[in-house]
């Protein structure tokens, strides 16, 4: 008779959920409940939401700092306040970027979408496209900029001045140049107010000598080369006199048109000698330079002048050292 075998009983662990398999993992990956995973799912998509709708407020509030390329930018969007860049200024801002990088954003408006209006930055965004001109290296092709919703033009363009202000210093010619030219885009309903609403933060003595400039930029601008270097002194004497004698705005623009003018010292010495021309001083007795006075020759820049009775000769475009130079001499001649 056959010997029956026992058998054993089952295991109760065979392919169950927790068996290990020969890489030590369970057969079965343990599944989540239904319900926690619909609540995880929920709270994943709440999280995106969020993140997604602060990314959005943050742009919108000018907090977020955004990499747009150089050729979206309008950068004549707002008449420039600043003239024109010191060129050593400019190059020192151009060496910092290549070894740097930008380090403070520029401030743009969006006007429609991926084309941005520039409200402050001019200089670093001239940099940057100078670098890129010259090194055509990726790095430069974009600029980070803070996106600002402005809610008037008037408003942008205190912007661009506060900036300007702040980081540089605008010129008096320059000020009253920015509030001239918002008066005739219509921003502010005259130029008083233009000088009020830019300059609300200096005092009334700051703000009457930037509007005693008014009379050079309508009598002079298109005539000027180195407007911003205008000193302070010589600025006033002139509004004054353009002032109080009307004509001397067209007299001092013909010579400014004839006379070669290559520097803002050559330019500051045309307008001081008509300044003194008028005052009749130096021996001259209101000789203007339409009249009695001839131009001569200009030298290497140097304009020599004379009146027609010989009695009076005025020189433009002196160098410092040579202007010693030449005083030395005539203290040698007694």
């Amino acid at each position: 008779m056959a010997k029956r075998k026992r058998l054993t009983p089952a295991r109760s662990d065979f392919l169950t959920e927790d068996t290990p398999t020969s890489d030590g993992l369970s057969m079965f990956p343990a599944a989540a409940p239904p319900i926690a995973q619909v609540a995880g799912d929920a709270a994943l998509r709440a999280a995106v939401d969020d993140l997604t709708t602060e990314m959005r407020e943050a742009r919108a509030g000018g907090r977020l700092v955004q990499s747009l390329s150089l050729d979206s930018i309008e950068e004549t969007h707002l008449v420039r306040d600043r003239i024109a860049a010191d060129e050593g200024e400019m190059q020192g801002l151009i060496e910092s970027l290549r070894a740097r990088g930008q380090q403070t954003p520029i401030e743009v408006v969006e006007l429609e979408p991926d084309r941005f209006g520039l409200i402050s930055g001019w200089r670093r965004l001239s940099a940057l496209k100078a670098l890129h001109a010259e090194t055509n290296e990726d790095r430069f092709a974009t600029v980070q900029a803070l996106l600002r919703q402005p809610d008037s033009a008037s408003d942008a363009y205190l912007a661009m001045v506060e900036e300007n202000e702040i980081r540089v210093g605008l010129s008096y010619y320059e000020r009253a140049r920015i509030a001239a030219r918002a008066a005739e885009q219509g921003v502010y309903a005259s130029e008083a107010e233009a000088l009020r609403g830019l300059f609300a933060s200096a005092s009334r003595s700051k703000r009457s000598k930037i509007g005693s400039f008014l009379s050079i930029y309508h009598a002079l601008d298109n005539y000027l080369k180195f407007a911003s270097a205008i000193p302070e002194r010589l600025g006033l004497a002139l509004s004054k006199a353009l002032k109080e004698t009307p004509q001397l705005g067209q007299r001092i623009a013909g010579e400014l048109t004839r006379t070669p003018i290559t520097s803002a010292e050559a330019e500051a010495a045309v307008l001081s000698w008509e300044i003194k021309a008028r005052q009749g001083e130096n021996g001259t007795q209101n000789i203007g330079l339409e009249s009695n006075m001839l131009v001569s020759e200009t030298i290497g820049g140097i304009t020599l002048k004379r009146s027609a009775d010989g009695k009076s000769v005025a020189l433009s475009g002196v160098p410092s050292e040579l202007f010693e130079r030449l005083k030395a001499w005539l203290v040698e001649q007694g």
